[in-house]
């Protein structure tokens, strides 16, 4: 080829040998997105894993490092193991063993299916994947769990917009409440917390991905605690809020609209489902579970008991008393129900009350439930059932007052001292219950 003077080729040619093609332009933006969404998305994600690690971390210095007993490290440690850890250690060890029925008082090496599978099931597979003992297992279990119940939280917080300052607050009022050590435990909280906060996460989130994941958590949350089946219908209760009330007239254009969130909410339900469908095969009973609660433990459900005057107590526990600080954490409860309510009646600032009031909704349940369970043994444990139920409120919380931004000095003022002067009350009671409890005192 001639090339004309000055060397160029043609414009017409040159334009086709310069220019990229659409293959080219569209490989160029997508990389392009990819390193825009790695350099973005990342450093989001670690603020909430790190404020998750470092607040996990702090709640084990503080149960290991100051309230153990003194003994050796690994002893220390192990101080974690208490009370309802041991049948769970029995469960992983053994299996699910019982006599049909169950024996009527609490004998492990005779009936230990008085606990939901999920957090022995996965103890267990640290327990014959790493080789470990049991104890360090399910430890290990239930202290990942509460890191990624701080991963949750924080994440919501950076989904809402939530200010630093608020972000604090609320931290410091889940992690100081009496009970919150039950997230470092060898306790099932952790591990139900953390599926149910995914839950809500993920089935609210838009995503290729998004409906998988909240399926999965929501499948671990109710193979984990009984009261999972009910909080499995968190994306019904959202989705009727959004669409209204008056198209539940209508059932057959309303299950049509309602067709995704049916299916999310049947789908986590399949972690309790396949329990129950283990037991009707194993023993012939779907209902063993209940059966040995009724047996064991006395456990005779009261569902009027939330509505009975009588089951409220008015007086200020007795710390070496914690059958007592459950009673006041029942009578506490009902009180931030009804304040919560009145909140949101009066101020009506319904922006994402869709989500609050399905976050509502689970923490009633919670609360419902356990008072019916635990009314007949003087609301024994409601405590450490009652911790949930908070979790979820402030949770709750956080998103109802981010729609304030203009709040005044003074309110802001009182506000923090509010949730300072809770907090160090919170505090100074969970390390005197970390105390007794790992010293193998009953707590709750």
């Amino acid at each position: 080829m001639v090339l004309p003077a000055g060397g160029a080729l043609p414009v017409g040619k040159a334009r086709h040998r310069t220019s990229p093609s659409h293959w080219e332009t569209f490989t160029n933006k997508l990389a392009a997105r990819s390193d825009y969404d790695v350099m973005t998305r990342s450093p989001r994600l670690l603020k909430p894993l790190l404020a998750g690690l470092i607040i996990t971390l702090l709640q084990l210095a503080m149960a290991i490092g100051l309230l153990a007993p003194e003994r050796p490290f690994s002893e220390r440690y192990a101080a974690l193991v208490q009370h309802d850890s041991h049948w769970f250690m029995n469960i992983v060890d053994r299996g699910y063993q019982t006599i049909v029925p169950p024996i009527d008082h609490k004998v492990m090496e005779v009936s230990n299916v008085a606990f939901f599978p999920a957090y022995p099931a996965i103890a267990a597979a640290f327990r014959y994947g790493l080789n470990i003992d049991t104890g360090t297992a399910l430890l290990i279990t239930a202290q990942l769990a509460a890191w990624g119940f701080w991963i949750y939280f924080f994440l919501f917080c950076k989904r809402w917009n939530i200010s630093p300052a608020l972000q604090i607050c609320g931290a410091l009022l889940i992690a100081t409440h009496p009970a919150a050590f039950f997230l470092i435990a060898a306790y099932s909280e952790s591990l139900f917390l953390m599926a149910l906060l995914g839950f809500i996460y993920w089935s609210t989130a838009d995503g290729r991905y998004a409906k998988f994941w909240a399926a999965i958590h929501g499948i671990v949350m109710s193979a984990t605690r009984i009261v999972g089946i009910v909080c499995a219908a968190f994306p019904l209760v959202r989705s009727v809020f959004q669409t209204g009330w008056r198209r539940l007239v209508e059932p057959r254009p309303w299950f049509r609209k309602e067709k995704p969130a049916i299916a999310m909410t049947l789908v986590a339900s399949f972690g309790a489902i396949g329990f129950f469908t283990y037991s009707q095969l194993r023993w012939g009973h779907w209902d063993i579970y209940m059966l040995t609660q009724a047996a064991g433990w006395g456990i005779a459900p009261d569902y009027l008991a939330v509505f009975r005057p009588s089951s409220y107590r008015w007086f200020v526990p007795a710390l070496n008393d914690p059958t007592e600080a459950s009673q006041m954490s029942m009578t506490l409860g009902a009180v931030l129900f009804i304040g919560i309510v009145l909140c949101e009646l009066s101020i009506r600032r319904w922006t994402d009350l869709p989500i609050r009031a399905g976050i509502y909704f689970c923490a009633f349940v919670i609360y419902y439930l356990s008072v019916s369970g635990v009314a007949c043994v003087d609301m024994e444990s409601m405590l450490r059932y009652e911790f949930s139920v908070h979790a979820l409120i402030v949770l709750a919380l956080l998103n109802f007052l981010r729609q304030f931004q203009a709040t005044p000095v003074p309110v802001r003022a009182f506000g923090i001292a509010a949730v300072a002067l809770l907090s160090a009350a919170g505090l100074c009671v969970q390390g005197w219950y970390v105390w007794n409890f790992m010293r193998g005192n009953w707590v709750a």
